[in-house]
């Protein structure tokens, strides 16, 4: 004990600032910037086609030539780095949330369902596994439905979550894996709730449940369900794309991705889509399109009709993918291209139609088209209002579409503007 004490003063003393020691210049904001950038494995190229600028910009911002940008450039610069604004404005205090002011009304009472706990006594019968699934079923078509999904999902988890513990703390054998497997799912649907709210620390936290449950109900298919939303965490949080990669096969590894076995199958395709994503999102054409014709493959084996319930993976899911993998490649020609062909018709979920729409609306964005950007935004708030409300694209290219938009979509976009409470 008497040297682990004494190796941690010597490290106190030699850490401690002395006298004479020069004061370290702060960071600026460039050097932020190209930290950030470095540190996701990103290309000049890449970044500035992502915010749409150049290279040339993103290197002048690096350099310090150019000074810290507009808000609706820096939202968008600090969502293409996977990092918050104050990581690279220097403030600690300000998050995108001090900017956007997107906390949903309901997150104090969300936070207060995953971060207080419960025990009601083990004699107190629980809820029947059977009743429980059915009822995280009815959740998810709450969330998939038209109108605000967030508000309906912030209503029911609490009660459904606490339900769902006491029944996993009770039952056990086949019905203890059952409500587990309940229990994953639920945490998902709070993990999407809480995407894009000024919690970053609770996703990370949902997932990691997730994850959990999922392994202690020894089921595959939870497992790969939960690596693909852990995908997402791992994607707003900056970790390294090699884990998510990792963790999504190693995933798929686990199933039997057979054509009579459509959950299997659907869940594979599901985590090489995961994969594709990852590579998009760095830059990385090749990989990204070799991991989305895996994906592809699964879903037409599937059948062209075949949408998973909650999942919704299927060929519907994985052709819209494609605009974002287009946009994340800064590929614009390919995104357009895609936009003008997806059908999301068939989609029977209110809030993804919303999602590939934005993503519709950013490949257009790309090309300078913002009579197209205001009509798509305008079209994914009528499919979702609470999808768009909470879109960091939407709300960074509003005030950019009031100000110096074409002047026949300025009162639309002002409009727009309003509804998601974005000052413009």
């Amino acid at each position: 004990m008497g040297s682990s004490v004494l190796s941690v003063q010597v490290r106190t003393e030699f850490c401690r600032p002395q006298p004479n020691d020069t004061p370290t210049a702060p960071d600026t904001f460039g050097q932020r910037v190209r930290r950030a950038r470095e540190r996701s494995g990103l290309t000049r190229a890449v970044v500035g086609g992502l915010v749409g600028r150049s290279a040339e910009w993103v290197k002048a911002i690096e350099t310090g030539r150019l000074h810290t940008p507009r808000l609706a450039l820096l939202l968008r610069l600090a969502e293409v780095l996977g990092v918050d604004v104050g990581e690279l404005t220097g403030e600690e205090r300000i998050s995108a949330a001090t900017y956007s002011k997107a906390a949903h009304k309901e997150l104090p009472a969300v936070k207060a369902a995953l971060t207080s706990y419960s025990f009601p006594p083990r004699d107190e019968e629980p809820e029947g596994a059977d009743a429980l699934l059915a009822r995280v079923r009815q959740a998810w078509q709450l969330w998939h439905g038209n109108g605000d999904h967030r508000s309906r999902i912030a209503t029911i988890a609490p009660p459904l979550l606490a339900d769902l513990q006491h029944a996993a703390r009770v039952h056990d054998g086949t019905d203890r894996r059952s409500v587990l497997v309940g229990l994953a799912e639920t945490y998902h649907l709070i993990q999407l709730y809480l995407s894009f709210q000024p919690v970053p620390e609770l996703v990370m936290l949902t997932g990691d449940r997730a994850m959990t449950a999922a392994q202690d109900a020894d089921s595959p298919q939870a497992i790969a369900g939960a690596a693909w939303y852990m995908n997402h965490v791992f994607r707003d949080a900056g970790e390294a794309h090699e884990a998510r990669v990792d963790l999504a096969m190693k995933a798929a590894d686990l199933l039997h991705a057979v054509d009579d076995n459509p959950e299997d199958l659907a869940r594979w395709g599901l985590l090489h889509l995961a994969a594709a994503l990852s590579f998009a999102k760095r830059g990385r054409d090749g990989e990204a399109w070799r991991y989305w014709d895996k994906a592809s493959d699964a879903a037409r084996r599937l059948g062209e009709n075949y949408c998973h319930p909650w999942l919704i993976f299927g060929p519907g899911m994985v052709d819209a993918y494609r605009l974002t993998m287009h946009n994340d490649l800064v590929q614009s020609g390919g995104a357009i291209d895609a936009a003008t062909t997806i059908d999301l018709a068939p989609m029977p979920s209110a809030t993804r139609r919303s999602f590939h729409q934005l993503e519709a609306a950013r490949a257009y964005s790309m090309g300078g088209e913002h009579i197209a950007v205001v009509h798509l935004l305008k079209k994914a708030h009528t499919e979702s209002p609470e999808t768009v409300r909470y879109n960091l694209f939407a709300r960074s290219a509003l005030p950019d579409l009031v100000e110096s938009g074409p002047a026949m979509v300025r009162d639309d976009a002002r409009w727009l503007a309003q509804q998601l409470g974005v000052p413009a």
